[in-house]
């Protein structure tokens, strides 16, 4: 077995949320849970681990298209401000097709959105059969930043807990891969970050005076993740703490992850509904027929 698989094995269980009480101190932000190399042999596993990535990924939207199946993986990655959300597009999910794949990234809701209940606009970017969707940022901005900033009351929040386990059973009884990363960072860190976009001048489109705001509520949103832990980590939906203090090891753990959720699935390339011999013969003497 190579070494990538063995990891791609392990990763479910070296991240994977325990079942109880949540101290999310106590989970190191610069730990790389699962793989005993470093930074060089970290991006090697990666790069290792694309062709398979992408022909399970392949093969599921070609079951999609084909209408064999319904089924379908959605990656929700949650995280606070430079956590590296985007850094995983990049990397990670930049080794499948794209034209497989849908990502949306989740904003401040729309004066339209607002019109509805929180997720009305979730269920609207719910990926299509056979594809990889990614949700940057998700339906848990409603009970992290609906709880932080008090845009909902405490009895509305702890409803809406139940909306989203209710909701995520649903996907994975439709056929989804319901697969949760919140990607753990340390508040040091974030400030490195934050200040290394200040000193590029072609990171400064990526820096956002506001950042800061959230930032001072460090303690809280803390406080606010560790709920949503104790409540939606499920048995068909659970939460993976992925250790992102390190890019490389975020890259590669969520990587992971995602081809052994490709793999459970084992999507297979759709039969052919013509006459294989007969197309083939069809075009060998294509020049006869003109």
């Amino acid at each position: 077995m190579t070494v990538h698989a063995v990891h791609a094995d392990h990763a479910d269980h070296a991240l994977r949320l325990p079942s109880g009480p949540v101290d999310l101190a106590a989970i190191p932000t610069d730990a790389t849970p699962g793989f005993r190399g470093g930074k060089s042999e970290g991006k090697v596993a990666l790069f290792a681990m694309g062709d398979e990535l992408s022909d399970l990924q392949e093969r599921l939207f070609a079951e999609g298209v084909s209408g064999d199946s319904h089924r379908r993986v959605l990656l929700v990655l949650q995280g606070m401000d430079t956590s590296g959300k985007g850094g995983i597009l990049k990397h990670t999910v930049g080794l499948v097709d794209p034209q497989g794949v849908r990502i949306t990234s989740f904003k401040k809701p729309t004066d339209e959105e607002l019109e509805h209940d929180f997720l009305w606009r979730i269920r609207r970017a719910v990926p299509g059969p056979g594809y990889l969707g990614v949700f940057d940022r998700s339906h848990y901005e409603d009970v992290l930043v609906g709880r932080v900033d008090g845009l909902a009351t405490p009895e509305q929040i702890e409803q809406r807990y139940d909306e989203i386990n209710t909701f995520e059973r649903e996907l994975v009884e439709e056929g989804t891969v319901v697969l949760k990363c919140m990607l753990h960072i340390s508040k040091d860190t974030q400030r490195e970050r934050l200040l290394r976009r200040l000193d590029r001048p072609d990171k400064h489109w990526k820096y956002n005076p506001a950042d800061l705001s959230a930032r001072a509520k460090w303690d809280a949103y803390q406080a606010a993740y560790v709920a949503v832990l104790e409540r939606t980590s499920t048995a068909h939906a659970p939460w993976h703490v992925v250790p992102s203090d390190r890019k490389w090891f975020r890259n590669l753990a969520v990587g992971r992850l995602l081809l052994r959720a490709l793999r459970g699935l084992d999507p297979q390339w759709p039969a052919a509904d013509f006459d294989v011999d007969a197309e083939r013969d069809r075009l060998l003497h294509e020049d006869r027929v003109s």
